[in-house]
């Protein structure tokens, strides 16, 4: 199998498109979505995407064949709520073992059969022509998407500090998903449409650990998603302090995905593009959703728009998210074709950190301050507001703290009389 790595350093990539928009061209019943062997499920399971790598597994291969056809390099997985949170919806946890594997082989299965097509034409049918004597490689994303939960906003307007999700919920979550993209045949793994950096933190977290467990390392890509002209995520962070709290895995690739249109998401890919020290992945929606839901950039006009992405060498991997189809594929990958890959920046070694907007220390940085008072064990003060549960009164001590000019402040709960992990 290709190395992505080496492929990264010959050409600007593609990525596929929407599945989601692709299974609704086929409109299927609530039967359809069952099939045989769900007939009989005691709950509704029409709009369960996931579940047809089951139900109705040529449809996805299909739609996969029809990616590749118009010139996609990777495909993803037809995985994106493939975890036991989401699952929950529709009392299906205990498939999503099964439907990861059966997922990430359906996708393999149609790079294969569209590689052994070539192989016996004589050459890669890609964009643009077919390429003689050479079979173009088709690798598999093994997609984790984002959940139907966030660990670190509260889904109570009326109880900010109440969670309905724990990190170890989403570790667990994740690494189940993983190990059956893995088992599959995926050839790497992507997290993608990030809403919350501590779901991301969780999924990575549970990366880290099954490479270690299986002393081998697959590819990771990420992929966080920008939630509107803020310029920020739904948790708050902006695109560089999104990076910084991210990299420490050292992804292949990282950048944005969905919820903005090419034009939209463009200044967050160009701002990733001139500090990541790795590759750059982005796969935007076809234009902003209209008062229907629907998407209405052509494929012509996004391509335009990606192709001077590429000349301006901010792209290594590029793809289409919600309302985009094989014809906006066919045309990104006609666009890009011609212009070389971006370089990634060189490692400077800045110690990179960040809260909701980035901190990085140089060595050009002033003095950096570290508030020490939210400590249990080195202010009185905040010792007593937090085993009296005063939390909003010994909050108002970090805020003074970071107004006063700190950077960075640090927090240590582990006191005998406290229950530290609760505080």
């Amino acid at each position: 199998m290709a190395n992505l790595a080496d492929l990264l350093k010959q050409r600007i990539l593609v990525l596929d498109g929407a599945m989601g928009s692709m299974i609704q061209t086929y409109k299927l019943s609530e039967e359809q979505y069952r099939g045989e062997r769900f007939k009989d499920w005691p709950s509704d399971v029409k709009g369960n995407n996931d579940l047809l790598v089951l139900s109705q597994p040529q449809i996805i291969k299909d739609i996969h064949k029809a990616y590749l056809e118009a010139g996609a390099d990777i495909l993803e997985t037809n995985t994106f709520n493939a975890n036991a949170i989401s699952m929950a919806d529709y009392d299906m946890q205990e498939l999503v073992y099964e439907m990861n594997v059966a997922a990430a082989r359906l996708a393999r299965e149609a790079c294969d059969e569209i590689m052994a097509r070539d192989d016996a034409q004589g050459g890669a049918s890609v964009a643009g022509g077919r390429t003689p004597g050479a079979t173009k490689p088709r690798l598999v994303a093994g997609v984790l998407g984002p959940t139907n939960r966030t660990a670190s906003i509260s889904p109570d307007v009326n109880n900010p500090g109440f969670r309905n999700v724990t990190f170890d919920q989403l570790r667990e979550s994740y690494t189940e998903a993983l190990k059956g993209l893995i088992d599959g045949g995926a050839d790497i793994v992507l997290v993608e449409t990030i809403f919350d950096t501590l779901n991301a933190k969780a999924a990575l977290f549970a990366i880290d650990e099954y490479f270690e467990q299986q002393g081998k390392k697959w590819p990771v890509m990420i992929s966080g998603t920008i939630t509107d002209a803020s310029g920020r995520t739904l948790s708050g962070q902006t695109a560089e302090a999104f990076y910084n709290s991210l990299r420490h895995i050292k992804p292949i690739s990282f950048g944005f995905n969905c919820a903005l249109g090419a034009k939209e998401l463009r200044p967050h890919i160009e701002e990733i593009a001139g500090m990541a020290n790795c590759h750059i992945n982005t796969h935007p929606n076809a234009g902003l959703p209209n008062e229907f839901g629907e998407y209405d950039e052509t494929p012509e006009q996004m391509a335009e728009e990606i192709e001077d992405w590429a000349r301006n060498g901010y792209l290594n991997i590029i793809g289409g998210c919600c309302g985009t189809t094989p014809k906006h594929i066919r045309c990104i990958a006609e666009a890009v074709k011609k212009y070389p890959p971006r370089q990634p920046k060189a490692d400077n070694h800045t110690t990179r950190l960040a809260g909701l907007e980035p901190c990085n220390i140089t060595k050009d940085s002033l003095f950096v301050n570290v508030g020490e008072r939210t400590n249990v064990t080195g202010s009185a003060k905040f010792k007593r507001l937090i085993l009296e549960e005063h939390y909003d009164e010994a909050l108002s001590v970090a805020r003074e703290q970071v107004e006063n000019g700190a950077q960075i402040i640090d927090i240590n709960m582990d006191e005998g009389m406290l229950d530290g992990q609760a505080a």
